[in-house]
């Protein structure tokens, strides 16, 4: 006879993990339990925010030789699309932690790579969404004044458009990808369940997901006015906030871990 804590039959698993309900302030403790990881192990985690913040130049200087203003515009702020993907590291870091198991940078650069193969399905729908959105910040780039200096009220047009644009990807890239990577990492299930389940909650926490959102694209922001170089401690922020959203919001006991459990111990004990 199969344990309380026994994994459930695959075949009888819900279509959708259950999610808890959470108060608008609950981003604010997330941010504070992913500023306790990065005190906790910050080689690892602030090497992984120097080595995306690296990656945002290469990108930048990519758009900067090769393309316009339209298609830097496009990679720079599309760059939250494929963010929830390059933040696996920080979920590894914060998960080797709560199980405090030692932590460092190629362990958690292992630990991501492994999740990659459940995760890959996600990751490149978030890839080919930043090049759709690339390609259509270019195309609004037509919108662009012809004049060298333009005044603002000249750039009224594009702003306008390509923010209502953007929005509209950023909001439907979101709501997919919020809870979905975390549980794909922690979990053997499969995408189109971490996808359901991410929009789920969302859609059940509005007020609390829309101060999440404004609080990373705040983050994001602080990049591009700091050259990138806020990237080195605001990305591993997101990233482990991110896993404790996760973490928080999701209920997803019903699932095995995708962790091997050595000598067939719960992986959910702390060694």
């Amino acid at each position: 006879m199969a344990s309380p804590s026994s994994p459930k039959d695959p075949n009888a698993l819900p279509f959708v993990a259950p999610c808890r309900s959470l108060a608008v302030d609950a981003p604010f403790h997330w941010l504070s339990l992913a500023w306790q990881d990065i005190k906790l192990a910050p080689r690892a985690s602030l090497t992984h925010g120097f080595l995306l913040c690296l990656l945002s130049y290469a990108v930048t200087a990519a758009a900067y030789w090769w393309g316009n203003v339209g298609l830097y515009l496009g990679l720079v702020s599309g760059f939250v699309f494929v963010a929830p993907a390059l933040a696996m590291t920080f979920y590894a870091i914060s998960e080797g932690l709560a199980q405090q198991r030692a932590v460092g940078v190629w362990s958690s650069l292992i630990d991501a790579l492994l999740s990659w193969k459940r995760s890959l399905v996600l990751a490149v729908l978030l890839v080919v969404v930043l090049l759709i959105w690339a390609r259509a910040a270019n195309t609004l780039y037509i919108f662009y004044p012809q004049n060298h200096q333009p005044a603002w009220s000249e750039l009224g047009l594009f702003l306008g458009i390509g923010t209502v644009v953007g929005a509209l990807f950023s909001a439907v890239v979101f709501a997919m990808s919020a809870f979905s990577l975390p549980m794909l990492m922690d979990k053997k299930v499969d995408a189109v369940t971490a996808v359901v389940t991410s929009i789920n909650a969302v859609l059940r926490n509005k007020k609390a997901m829309l101060v999440w959102s404004v609080m990373i694209v705040a983050c994001v922001i602080s990049g591009i006015l700091t050259a990138w170089l806020s990237f080195i401690v605001v990305m591993p922020l997101i990233g482990h906030a991110t896993w404790h959203a996760y973490q928080h919001t999701i209920d997803a006991s019903d699932w095995p871990s995708a962790r091997p459990s050595p000598s067939g111990l719960d992986t959910t004990a702390a060694p």
